[in-house]
């Protein structure tokens, strides 16, 4: 039977069992219609970006409804924001996602099992879970997204200072203590809980398009790994 795991953890510890006929849908381009007086048709604007999309889940508890019942209630409904979900249908990717609710039971018999349905609010990328390994750099390499979609990578750097190389951006560290963490997503950088963005110049974020880039670095930089989180929809 199949199941799904959200924020570490799993639904076959809840009694939950599910069918994935909710999960194969691709979200919605975002794009902006603009209508233009005297001209027949819609013009488009590309907003370079995918919407929100509800995954559904169908779900049963066979046994044990009140008690698994309840300590769902407390896992699901235990936190607003986005964690990760990810289930046996589709075991080489993972979503953001925050559970949406409500959870309507329809029960059986004495109300020992019950159906239901799931819904979870997720951001519009499947993350490939090979995207998750570090890339290591001692010297000049590439790196090949094999997917249409632009990753935004998480990067170490272990040095003192230096210049590293992503492609056309050019990233300057003027202090590194030990090692910083540059996040391609959240545009940040730092150690730990401490924010480094000061100790960085660049024209942006590096991101890795689809094909080949390039990845090099110069002055007392000693290695860089890169965690490319690849991703499809």
């Amino acid at each position: 039977m199949n199941y799904f795991c959200y924020g570490g953890k799993c639904s076959r510890d809840y009694g939950i069992y599910i069918s994935g006929s909710g999960t194969y849908n691709v979200p919605e381009r975002d794009i902006t219609k603009v209508e233009v007086p005297g001209k027949n048709g819609s013009v488009t604007i590309d907003n370079k970006r995918f919407r929100n999309i509800d995954v559904t889940y169908p779900a049963f508890i066979r046994e044990k409804f009140r008690e698994y019942s309840d300590h769902t209630k407390r896992w699901l409904m235990g936190d607003a924001g986005y964690r990760r979900l990810e289930d046996s249908y589709h075991p080489d990717v993972f979503r953001m996602a925050r559970f949406s609710g409500p959870m309507d039971f329809d029960t059986r018999a004495w109300n020992r099992s019950a159906e239901f349905e799931l819904l979870f609010d997720c951001k519009p990328q499947r993350f490939y879970k090979y995207g998750e390994t570090p890339v290591i750099f001692d010297g000049p390499g590439n790196l090949y997204n094999d997917t249409p979609y632009d990753a935004l990578p998480m990067i170490r750097v272990y040095g003192v200072s230096g210049s590293l190389y992503v492609g056309n951006i050019i990233v300057k560290l003027k202090s590194i203590d030990g090692y910083v963490d540059i996040d391609c997503d959240s545009q940040n950088a730092f150690k730990g809980t401490k924010n480094c963005n000061g100790e960085i110049e660049a024209p942006g974020f590096p991101y890795l398009p689809e094909g080949k880039t390039g990845v090099t670095f110069e002055g007392s930089i000693d290695r860089v790994e890169i965690m490319p989180r690849w991703w499809t929809i």
